[in-house]
């Protein structure tokens, strides 16, 4: 059964469907472009991983020596009062705490490639939430994406999150919930931005290859459809309940009360 919107389904961004969902657009986009693209290019589907440590919630469970030290003078207070008074010393209880471990994150995305050389020709990206907000992950992602910038390699954007800021760009904008970029290396720093909202279909983009090979048309909403009826999602989402954060103002959101109401 196909999703009750016509584009991108918002359900789809909340955290326990995001990371499936991540890796099977990604995957499904390669095998919707591999065989358009013979015998000039290929696909490859690359994994960035890096480790990062809780940003928030970290429990100070004190310093080391420091806690030796006073345990040290504390049992021999103890026993100094031991013998003056026959008190005797109370071992103390072990309190649980929580210790904040480094993370490692595993994001996917495309590189199209030259046969023969290997050399990447395009990036696609899907940004996942981690590329978005604030810390580390955006950091890393925002030098990447500076380095692709600077090269001879065209990027492709791909922006299904309404939350935390977009990427940097410049220009006058309209507001929308999702973005694509498709950024040509030899017409830089121009580029295309295709935006649109969650009522809209999900818009074609051209995948840039090496001049004089036109651009390859690449039809998201079909990409899309498939992954949704092949993951199951509509019997596995709630469409019953509020879509996740970033609230949508109230003309969307009872727009999207009605597509989403049961018949």
């Amino acid at each position: 059964m196909a999703s009750p919107f016509p584009g991108m389904d918002p359900y789809l961004e909340q955290a326990v469907l995001w990371s499936s969902f991540h890796s099977r657009l990604i995957v499904a986009l390669a095998d919707a472009l591999s065989p358009r693209l013979r015998p000039q290019y290929y696909v490859e589907v690359e994994t960035r991983s890096y480790i990062e440590t809780a940003e928030t919630g970290v429990l100070l469970i004190g310093i080391p020596d420091a806690v030796v030290l006073a345990a040290k003078q504390s049992a021999q207070s103890a026993g100094s009062e031991a013998r003056t008074t026959g008190i005797v010393a109370v071992q103390p209880v072990p309190q649980q705490v929580i210790l904040p471990m480094p993370a490692v994150v595993r994001e996917r995305f495309l590189e199209v490639r030259e046969i023969g050389s290997d050399a990447v020709v395009t990036v696609v990206e899907v940004l996942s939430p981690k590329n978005k907000r604030p810390g580390s992950g955006r950091t890393l992602y925002e030098n990447k994406r500076q380095l692709i910038l600077g090269s001879r390699t065209h990027l492709v954007e791909i922006d299904l999150l309404r939350g935390n800021d977009p990427l940097p760009m410049q220009g006058e904008i309209q507001p929308s919930h999702y973005r694509i970029l498709v950024s040509r290396a030899e017409v830089r720093p121009r580029a295309d931005l295709y935006a649109f909202s969650v009522r809209a279909p999900l818009p074609s983009f051209p995948l840039p290859l090496q001049t004089p090979d036109e651009a390859l048309a690449v039809e998201l909403s079909t990409v899309m459809q498939g992954v949704y009826e092949r993951a199951s999602y509509d019997l596995r989402i709630d469409y019953s309940q509020p879509p996740p954060p970033p609230a949508f103002g109230n003309n969307d959101t009872k727009w999207i009360q009605e597509r989403c109401r049961t018949p």
